[in-house]
């Protein structure tokens, strides 16, 4: 009888923690693969797992998830690069970057980044992998990571500083199991991830003394960088001017232009005339006001009614649903080339984030298939695309100044930034900004560089702008790394 109550209680407490959904905290499922990318074809292997998070009595309280990619005719990895990405949101997996950009396959879009069936993924021969080894890793709740004691306090995982200090944690375990620690280290970021690695930058290299070769920053935020008022609602014209490019909203005069060649005098307008014309608010004159809308309307295919009526402060939101009104389309948040269908054409804003949409269609059929079908992870805890991570603390937000400060205490440390000019969340325009004033006096500046591409926020969904994102990894991974015996010093 006995017996018989333990089979119960046993049965039930199993039956229990499947009605939960939970991850195991520490776990691991290998498999091996071949790819042929950048010309070269290779066996990698690929880890695809959970690893814990510990409290300060040495306690799991969660377990974050991870994919590791190792490229296996490589004998010494002290000379191999590790890159560590992550996505954004807050609260949104890795999947985006990991099926889509630099790892070993690619989801099935169409060349400029459209879905279409049969859903799935492919060999990626652009991946990074030839040159670095590659880990995605999925913050608490996003993926399959999860808080495993419900007794756990949410606030030390859902805020910008405490996100960044269990993750340096969380790496410094990570790096010591799978022995990378002489590896050249890199952290590559998309959107709110480049706050998150920004912010780990300083924390590895203080509370981890663990030392990086370079950052990567895709679609970057703001960074804690300050752009109140005048500079706010400057800022967005050179991503208006070229979202109506690529509408073809514009004059002949700018329209028969090549983009790059274009937007730089839109940016000299910004910064020389509508920036100071913002900052005057009423006491403009009429006349300066005027040739300022003008100027205004040209560059950014609106009218200048609409320019006038909103006293040059025209708001993103605006934007995507002005540009086209007459077409009865709206235009896409993070990719501007992508179109919406709203329910009435009045209004101010979009009714939904057009790209966004499309983008689940493709993205979230092909992970769910990859990891179980191809990486064999079977679970029956469900793959967040977006996960509950909310409220989010995004106070003392000075995640752009520690990047600066590593880069200071680091002569080693290299920085990128990846922008698409048609992303109107996390614009290109912003993107310079941030390194202008991440170091103003310029004295890091030769470590800094910027990279532009003919798409939105995931500039890697449109094939030409993968192959070339990819390439410029390459480079700047090559960049950064130092000759045999060269010391890090000023």
């Amino acid at each position: 009888m006995k017996r018989f109550f333990l089979l119960v209680v046993g049965s039930f407490l199993c039956i229990a923690a499947q009605s939960q959904r939970l991850p195991q905290a520490d776990t691991a499922v290998v498999t091996k693969h071949q790819l042929t990318a950048n010309g070269q074809r290779f066996s990698y292997t690929a880890k695809v797992g959970t690893q814990p998070v510990w409290n300060g009595d040495g306690k799991v309280i969660a377990t974050v998830h991870y994919s590791y990619y190792t490229r296996d005719d490589v004998q010494d990895r002290s000379n191999r690069p590790l890159v560590v990405s992550f996505n954004g949101g807050p609260g949104s997996g890795s999947v985006w970057m990991h099926i889509a950009y630099t790892g070993p396959v690619l989801l099935n879009i169409d060349d400029e980044g459209y879905p279409i069936q049969p859903y799935g993924i492919k060999d990626n021969a652009y991946s990074i992998l030839d040159v670095a080894d590659i880990v995605y890793v999925d913050p608490i709740n996003t993926g399959y990571s999860r808080i495993l004691d419900d007794k756990a306090d949410r606030s030390q995982f859902f805020g910008t500083n405490a996100d960044i200090k269990y993750l340096a944690e969380w790496i410094n375990t990570f790096v010591t199991r799978n022995d990378r620690w002489l590896s050249p280290k890199y952290l590559i970021g998309e959107s709110y991830g480049t706050t998150r690695v920004s912010g780990l930058a300083l924390e590895l290299q203080n509370a981890q003394w663990m030392y990086l070769n370079g950052v990567i920053l895709v679609s970057p935020t703001d960074l804690g960088i300050a752009r109140e008022g005048a500079v706010s609602t400057a800022n967005r014209l050179p991503y208006f001017a070229a979202a109506a490019w690529y509408h073809k909203r514009l004059n002949p005069d700018f329209q028969n232009r090549e983009l790059e060649e274009f937007l730089p005098e839109v940016e000299n307008f910004t910064v020389h005339e509508l920036l100071p014309a913002v900052s005057k608010g009423y006491s403009i004159t009429a006349e300066e006001k005027a040739s300022v809308v003008k100027k205004m309307a040209a560059y950014s295919g609106l009218s200048e009614s609409v320019i006038s009526q909103n006293n040059l402060d025209v708001s993103t939101s605006l934007f995507w649903k002005e540009l086209l009104r007459e077409d009865g389309r709206t235009i896409g948040r993070l990719d501007s080339r992508y179109l919406g269908i709203d329910f009435r054409d009045a209004g101010e804003r979009p009714d939904y984030n057009a790209e966004l949409t499309s983008w689940l269609h493709s993205f979230t059929p092909a992970i769910n298939h990859y990891y179980a079908n191809v990486l064999n992870y079977k679970t029956d805890v469900k793959y967040n695309m977006f996960g509950p991570v909310h409220p989010w603390d995004r106070s003392n937000d000075r995640t752009g100044l520690s990047l600066r400060q590593a880069m200071a205490a680091n002569p080693y440390l290299h920085m990128m930034v990846q922008s698409g000019y048609y992303d109107g969340a996390t614009d290109y325009f912003n993107a310079k900004y941030n390194m202008w004033h991440m170091d103003p006096s310029g004295k890091l500046s030769d470590r800094m560089s910027f990279k532009g591409y003919r798409s939105g926020h995931m500039m890697y969904l449109r094939k030409e702008d993968l192959i070339k994102a990819n390439e410029d990894i390459r480079e700047f991974i090559k960049k950064s790394t130092p000759n045999k015996g060269e010391p890090a010093k000023y």
